[in-house]
């Protein structure tokens, strides 16, 4: 819990939220619930006001009904759900992606790339992107290494058809709780705006302090 603490005043993310562990599930609940916790091994309660964004892959009200999932840590989480469409049905927003990641992974490669090769793009927005955002930025990582010139190219064989057995096709889900009630306005305003410019893959630095 010493993320909230730092948190406290600010946002913390929480991935695959889905994945906690029953007793760390009670612990989240307090947190939301009562706004205070103790440190492990300590006797004090700290109080913490914290707004809380959290995300899965996995369809919760299922995880819920198997007792995988606590039912009153889901309802208390479930304040403004986003439902975030995977990116097959998102053509329009891969031309924006790759020059987000690009641009991440130019400078630790060293590399001067200034545009994508148009049949490459074509390519990247006709694909059906089974492994997800996780997928791209993989894709367009190794484009980088392999670059040889200012023109990023992409080999139809990065490209896997089918995924595996294990992976989830489910979209993910984010869930945003209020704090003092007062952001679920805020939220909605960012529903949409989890990739670009200005949406949140675009603030890792922020999201990284917050949490």
């Amino acid at each position: 819990m010493v993320r909230f603490e730092a948190a406290n005043g600010g946002t913390i993310f929480l991935d695959e939220i889905a994945e906690l562990s029953p007793e760390i599930q009670v612990s989240l609940l307090r947190v939301l619930q009562e706004r205070e916790f103790e440190r492990l091994g300590g006797n004090r309660t700290i109080k913490t006001d914290v707004r809380v964004i959290a995300a899965t892959n996995k369809d919760l009200r299922r995880e819920v009904r198997e007792g995988r999932f606590r039912m009153d840590l889901f309802y208390r989480l479930n304040v403004f759900p986003i439902h975030v469409p995977p990116l097959r049905e998102r053509e329009s927003d891969i031309a924006m992606l790759v020059d987000y990641f690009v641009a991440r992974d130019i400078g630790p490669n060293r590399k001067k790339i200034s545009h994508i090769e148009k049949g490459s793009l074509s390519a990247i927005q006709q694909h059906s992107w089974p492994g997800n955002i996780r997928e791209l930025q993989n894709v367009i990582e190794c484009c980088v290494i392999l670059a040889d010139s200012e023109v990023l190219r992409v080999d139809p064989s990065m490209l896997i058809q089918e995924p595996p057995s294990s992976v989830s096709m489910l979209p993910a889900t984010a869930f945003a709780t209020d704090r003092k009630g007062s952001n679920r306005s805020r939220a909605a305003r960012h529903a949409w705006q989890g990739f670009g410019p200005s949406g949140a893959a675009a603030r890792p630095r922020d999201a990284r302090h917050n949490a």
